[in-house]
């Protein structure tokens, strides 16, 4: 695992339009699509660092013209128990 990017939303469809955009606009692919609670909805993608990053900025700022942004983050080469977190979700 490279990096792992999360966009965060209180919105099903700018959480889907995030993620829309950052498949797009890089090379990333998605690893997690949460339904936290509450209409908060976070997407996980992973890849290469400067990809999610530059899908997570994009992403971000699409679902902005949408809905509230709760949080965004990358995470450059998680730690592995980060990985066994993510394969526990899943």
């Amino acid at each position: 695992m490279q990096a792992l990017g999360f966009v965060e939303t209180r919105s099903l469809v700018a959480a889907l339009q995030a993620a829309d955009t950052m498949v797009k606009s890089a090379d990333v692919r998605i690893a997690d699509f949460n339904f936290v609670g509450s209409g908060i909805v976070a997407v996980i993608v992973e890849g290469e660092v400067a990809a999610v990053q530059a899908a997570v900025d994009n992403g971000r700022l699409e679902a902005e013209k949408l809905a509230e942004v709760i949080a965004y983050n990358v995470i450059a080469r998680p730690h592995d128990e980060v990985a066994v977190m993510m394969e526990q979700e899943a």
